[in-house]
């Protein structure tokens, strides 16, 4: 599908073809504003955004309480590096983990990071606990997972487009199928396993639901083998799917959580990593760091943006908005769309159309009609919009993906 672009659009594309890395390919819409469910581009153009940076804006754009948190700190202290103490991270930390449940955190910025550092402390603790040779340990993860593009991140990837070309890769990481318990009970039967790190549900891979009670029993089984469960909710974490953690719908506890994205409502990146002293106090001064990681904007940001979930009930409304949606979704009937799943306010549907770029195609007129999504794996995609919107909001919104899909029909 041909896009016209106004010559003020065009310019900034011109820019950043010529002066950017060419490691992504974005819409070719120019955003310079956002206030809750809605952007704005460089027109004046308003959008639903359906995607909310990959979950990380879930609080909504601009949240005037986080946006106040950020501006009162970056006024006072914003780096001390952790060569220092600051008056806000012991704070920080005894937020966090009062919030969730555990005895210790270690801040990061990235959710990538987050991945690594989850890592390192389950081979830590393979080596420091569990009796595992060193070097030996063996982290699995499902096949389909996506955590980043760091060289560690895409040696546990089975999508090409990820690791083709950046080997050699991290050795010690195994595979096993999502949502396959045979194939993950054989797997940590292996005394060198030191932990299995999963999505509760696959985000990229296209928003793909494991079967009811598939926590539960992976947590049944890592605690039977002795193996550590990560549990990856940068994107599924935070109110996302009606829960404030998606493992809470099955009230399954992990051993390490992995946050990210929308701990800080989407201004600064802001990762953690919580877990009991166990698996957390094996790793000791000048074994893990990071310049950034703490820091007092970053402490005082996540705070707010952790309270802005819970005393506006977010989890509570996207799980009400979400069903919702796919309900909204079901009843356009379209031929184009072969399936709807999803929890919460984290849905895809799935294309089905002989044209292999239908998908991106019906984003382009999604655009054009006031609402931004993006496919993935080809023929997905996600509709993620933040968690404060409302019926009249949603309604809008499916009015506007029926439009966009009776064009294909």
């Amino acid at each position: 599908m041909t896009q016209i672009l106004s010559a003020k659009s065009a310019a900034y594309l011109d820019l950043e073809n010529q002066f950017g890395a060419h490691n992504y390919h974005p819409l070719p819409v120019v955003l310079e504003k956002g206030e809750g469910v809605f952007l704005w581009d460089v027109e004046g153009k308003r959008y639903y955004d359906f995607l909310s940076g990959y979950s990380a804006v879930n609080q909504g754009h601009c949240h005037p309480r986080i946006i106040a948190s950020l501006v009162a700190q970056a006024q006072k202290l914003t780096l001390t590096s952790r060569a220092f103490h600051n008056n806000l991270l012991g704070e920080y930390a005894r937020f966090i983990t009062g919030f969730f449940g555990y005895d210790k955190v270690l801040p990061m910025n990235t959710g990538v990071e987050g991945g690594e550092t989850a890592i390192k402390l389950a081979r830590r603790w393979a080596y420091a606990k569990k009796g595992v040779p060193e070097n030996q340990a063996k982290v699995l993860f499902a096949e389909g997972n996506f955590w980043g593009r760091t060289l560690a991140a895409i040696s546990s990837s089975t999508d090409p487009s990820s690791y083709r070309g950046f080997g050699p890769y991290m050795p010690g990481f195994e595979l096993v199928p999502y949502n396959d318990l045979a194939s993950l009970e054989k797997a940590l039967q292996d005394p060198n396993m030191a932990a299995f790190m999963v999505e509760p549900i696959q985000g990229e891979a296209g928003v793909v639901v494991p079967d009811e009670g598939y926590l539960q029993k992976v947590r049944a089984l890592c605690t039977e083998y002795n193996v550590l469960l990560i549990a990856d909710e940068i994107q599924t974490g935070l109110a996302r799917t009606g829960k404030m953690l998606a493992c809470d719908h099955e009230q399954v506890r992990p051993d390490i959580l992995i946050l990210g994205k929308a701990l800080s409502g989407g201004v600064l990146p802001v990762s953690a990593v919580l877990a009991d002293d166990e698996v957390m106090m094996n790793i000791h001064p000048g074994e893990h760091g990071s310049t950034y990681g703490g820091n007092p904007l970053a402490c005082a940001v996540a705070m707010t943006a952790l309270t802005v979930l819970k005393e506006e009930g977010m989890a509570e409304n996207a799980e009400k908005m979400g069903q919702l949606l796919r309900s909204e979704l079901a009843k356009l009937d379209s031929p184009l769309i072969s399936t709807i799943r999803g929890k919460g306010l984290l849905n895809a549907i799935v294309i089905q159309h002989p044209n292999p770029d239908a998908a991106w195609d019906l984003c382009l007129d999604l655009k054009e009609n006031g609402l931004l999504a993006k496919p993935t794996h080809g023929d997905k995609i996600r509709f993620a919009p933040p968690l404060l919107i409302n019926r009249e909001q949603i309604l809008e919104s499916v009015s506007i993906i029926g439009h966009s899909l009776s064009r294909f029909s």
